[in-house]
């Protein structure tokens, strides 16, 4: 699934200025190389590449080609599946990839090796990674850019990094951009799953909130289908059950993403930080070919079913100024 997100300079609109590079810092504190600072961010990518390392094996060339038509000015990549670095044991940094074994070495020269071949090489990346090939997100900015803050958690805290790496945060002059990946909702609440997804929600809520000073990019795999018209099927998804299980609450049940209760604190956010989906704001009508990110299996009673989990959530301060939103892809059918 791959869309983006781009506002447009208002004819008449005043330049930005540009960042201070003492400002300019990476996770470490430490300062970026010297670039020409050139202008703040328009266009934007996200996509859940589900193991960016199988992509790089077996998708890249597509997606380097994809990237260089595009010509994004951010790329934010949900579960990369890549681990932190840390050997057996020890603390681990999620900020960098894993190189202490034969193996983890060679992963990583593969993936370096992919993000520094054109056009990757162009753009600075910054990692968040889990503790095992589970998770994680990476944030592709171009080197002409430059952030005032790279934070990792929502709290906004440069060292510290959500648990599974699911939070990079970018804040420039004008706006922050935020990537996540959303925890699951399962399908039982004795496995602690809903507890996490209702602890998640109300997390996100309070952040969005209390960020409300400066205008905001949300983007990511969002886990949860927010409207009927974000599912292909919604009477199927409403009434999908894991082994016949039916939770106590009536609002937990269904297709993880699809409950009731998901969707309502999706609403709650949407509407509490004043933001919208951009999506939606220029898709007013289901598109059963082209709407949805991820696919059923085609095998089994998911066959050609499909929901709407990826987004781009702007402020409405910034709905105006969305040119295009756009999905290049149908999610991944085995």
């Amino acid at each position: 699934m791959k869309r983006f997100f781009k506002p447009i300079e208002k004819e008449g609109s005043a330049k930005k200025p540009s960042l201070s590079p003492s400002k300019n810092v990476a996770e470490n504190g430490d300062a970026l190389p010297e670039v020409d600072v050139k202008k703040e961010p328009l266009k934007f990518l996200t996509w859940n590449a589900n193991s960016l390392l199988l992509r790089v094996k077996s998708n890249w060339p597509e997606f380097s080609n994809f990237v260089s038509n595009l010509d994004p000015d951010v790329i934010a990549i949900q579960e990369v599946r890549m681990p932190a670095a840390g050997s057996k044991g020890a603390p681990k940094k999620p900020g960098e990839l894993k190189d202490d074994t034969s193996s983890s070495r060679e992963e990583k020269q593969i993936l370096m090796r992919a993000l520094s071949s054109p056009p990757f090489g162009n753009y600075h990346v910054f990692w968040s990674l889990a503790d095992t090939k589970y998770a994680g997100t990476a944030l592709l900015v171009k080197k002409c850019l430059r952030p005032l803050k790279v934070s990792f958690s929502l709290d906004g805290t440069v060292s510290k990094h959500e648990p599974d790496g699911r939070v990079i945060l970018a804040e420039f002059e004008t706006l922050r951009i935020l990537n996540t990946y959303a925890p699951n909702n399962g399908w039982k609440d004795e496995e602690n799953s809903f507890q996490r997804r209702r602890k998640w929600d109300k997390r996100l809520l309070e952040f969005v909130v209390q960020s409300s000073d400066k205008p905001l990019i949300w983007c990511g795999d969002l886990n949860v289908s927010h409207e009927d018209i974000d599912v292909s099927h919604p009477e199927f998804f409403s009434a999908a059950k894991m082994n016949g299980y039916v939770p106590p609450n009536k609002e937990d049940c269904g297709q993880p993403g699809f409950t009731l209760a998901e969707r309502k604190r999706f609403g709650a956010i949407l509407k509490e930080g004043r933001l919208v989906d951009a999506y939606r704001y220029l898709h007013k009508e289901k598109d059963m070919e082209c709407g949805f990110s991820w696919s059923g299996h085609p095998i089994g009673k998911y066959r050609g079913k499909r929901m709407r989990i990826d987004y781009f959530i702007v402020s409405e301060k910034l709905k105006e100024r969305v040119a295009e939103c756009e999905m290049h892809g149908k999610g991944i059918e085995l």
